[in-house]
């Protein structure tokens, strides 16, 4: 445990009825005792005047004290709920600054958990992607991941790889039999087992990342083709203006929408296209840097326009891009998705729920509901590592029997497994990540 007691509002900053402060440490009930009076009852809500160093007033309100190692950090942790003002916070955090603590860095609440062994590091993360939630669905798999669904089924491949190690290291360790072992069928289904999980995991871990990063979807296509119109439709707000003169969006506009439970961020640019004015330049040139970060591309064409465009070279080559035919309120198009493209009109929202559809088998998102969880970029990147090493593993045992090289795969594998959870982590990984947390978390 740490040496150092810290302190920080627990509630985001602002004026609200409430407002919570947490301290934990070693000096806790020494603090406890100076600002109530005396000691808490455990784990009981208890009425109590707040006080400071010199025994003045400074609020009223409720007391939590948690002794250790029973808390949410594994220290002695005492949370002061009192009236959500800003200048009363302060002055009870000053106060216990003022005693002994210190102002708590980003995160370091949940770290402490960690390192106490209350949470792994994928629970500890869990409960960012909980606060951060943009849709309700993200918020349902971030609390599945909290609980310890992700945890597990990354703690149940783990113990697949060891022990088919095992098995592994035991015809190793019998050379005169080793051909024998390595070709055993029990082997074989244990590699095929291990095969599956991955894939199984993978999938799972693909599906929550995008639940908690969301996709990022570009629209772009010539001036006044209804690319605003369309954001306006499918966030259901007028969010951009929307005239009958080219090239009215001279900035990048973005908008959140949920499309069944996956978060999507919609982002409109300026209409492309050659010999714009200074400022709808400046436009063009931010559309072609939004669609550097883009997860897909709707082109959007004007079928009334007799020209018939297609989308430009410039657009990024390993970005699907899906041409949405808009305006057929106009011409009598027939509405919905036809093979990769979608007919619509922006205007009075026929062909919208197809478009809906394409986003989301653009996304590869399947509503995974009760059994998705949130995963993390890293937790994708180690993941694909250690199926890496797996599959080097088992070329190597098919090719050439090499039970040594398949022994040192698995167990790079299962290394790079703990990576995910926290079993092996660097400092500075650990740094990273729980400065990405809100104060008092």
């Amino acid at each position: 445990m740490s040496a150092d007691t810290i302190v920080a509002p627990a509630t985001p900053p602002g004026t609200g009825g409430v407002g919570i402060v947490r301290i934990s440490g070693g000096a806790v009930e020494r603090i406890a005792r100076t600002m109530l009076g005396s000691l808490p009852e455990p784990r009981t809500a208890t009425y109590r005047n707040f006080r400071d160093a010199a025994g003045g007033r400074v609020d009223a309100g409720l007391s939590l004290y948690f002794p250790a190692p029973a808390s949410f950090t594994g220290e002695s942790v005492l949370e002061l709920h009192g009236h959500g003002g800003p200048m009363v916070l302060s002055m009870l955090v000053d106060t216990a600054v003022e005693l002994g603590a210190r102002m708590a860095e980003p995160g370091e609440f949940s770290k402490r958990a960690f390192l106490n062994g209350k949470l792994d590091l994928v629970q500890a993360e869990a409960i960012a992607d909980l606060i951060g939630s943009g849709t309700a669905q993200a918020a349902r798999a971030a609390l599945r991941s909290l609980s310890g669904a992700f945890s597990n089924a990354v703690d149940s491949l783990a113990e697949r790889l060891v022990r088919l190690r095992m098995h592994v290291e035991a015809a190793i360790d019998f050379p005169e039999e080793e051909i024998d072992f390595l070709s055993d069928d029990a082997l074989h289904a244990h590699i095929d087992d291990c095969a599956q999980a991955f894939e199984t995991l993978l999938a799972g871990a693909r599906q929550g990342r995008m639940l908690r990063d969301g996709f990022r979807v570009v629209i772009v296509g010539r001036p006044n083709a209804g690319k605003s119109s369309l954001l306006n439709r499918l966030s259901g707000q007028q969010a951009a203006i929307v005239t009958e003169v080219a090239g009215t969006t001279r900035d990048v506009l973005r908008e959140q929408i949920d499309v069944d439970g996956l978060a999507v961020e919609l982002v409109d640019t300026a209409g492309l296209r050659e010999d714009p004015d200074r400022i709808e330049a400046e436009g063009i040139r931010r559309a072609k840097e939004a669609l550097g970060s883009a997860d897909t591309v709707l082109w959007i064409r004007d079928v009334t326009d007799p020209e018939r465009e297609t989308p430009q070279e410039n657009l990024p080559a390993d970005v699907p891009v899906t041409v949405v035919h808009n305006k057929i309120d106009l011409t009598g198009d027939a509405p919905g998705l036809v093979g990769d493209e979608v007919w619509l009109s922006a205007e009075t929202g026929e062909g919208v729920d197809a478009l809906r559809t394409r986003i989301r088998e653009l996304a590869g998102y399947e509503g995974r509901g009760e059994g998705a969880f949130t995963a993390r970029r890293r937790h994708l990147r180690a993941l694909r590592r250690a199926a890496a090493h797996f599959r080097t593993g088992r070329r190597a045992l098919a090719a050439s029997k090499a039970g040594e090289l398949l022994a040192e795969e698995l167990r790079l594998s299962h290394r790079v497994l703990g990576e995910i959870t926290g079993a092996f982590t660097a400092d500075d990984l650990l740094g990273k990540i729980f400065s990405e947390f809100c104060i008092g978390k």
